[in-house]
């Protein structure tokens, strides 16, 4: 496919057997889910909690707020939209050098 300029998957809609590509804006999202979360050196938090988040091995770690669901899941808030956050990617979240746990993207 020939359009120009640079296109990047965005989704895959199996059910519809497509590839839905898009532009660099396109990759950005300022929300995720997180599954298998592990709280390393805490609880695990009953409010949101504000943390440094990384959302792949060469990710700059991002300011975010992390809400739990239950005790296994998470919703990741960055306060600025963040490129290419993936399905099946770890998330880690970090206070100063301190890791307080992390999980996989949904």
């Amino acid at each position: 496919m020939s359009a120009g300029r640079p296109l990047y998957v965005v989704s895959l809609d199996r059910a519809k057997n497509r590839l839905v590509v898009g532009e660099d804006q396109d990759l950005r999202s300022t929300k995720c889910e997180v599954r298998d979360v592990n709280w390393i050196s805490i609880a695990t938090p009953s409010a949101p909690v504000a943390a440094m988040v990384r959302v792949r091995n060469r990710h700059e770690p991002s300011p975010a707020q992390i809400t739990p669901l239950d005790a296994t899941t998470a919703r990741v808030t960055f306060r600025e939209p963040q490129r290419a956050i993936t399905p099946g990617q770890a998330a880690v979240f970090y206070s100063g050098e301190l890791v307080l746990g992390g999980g996989w993207i949904r």
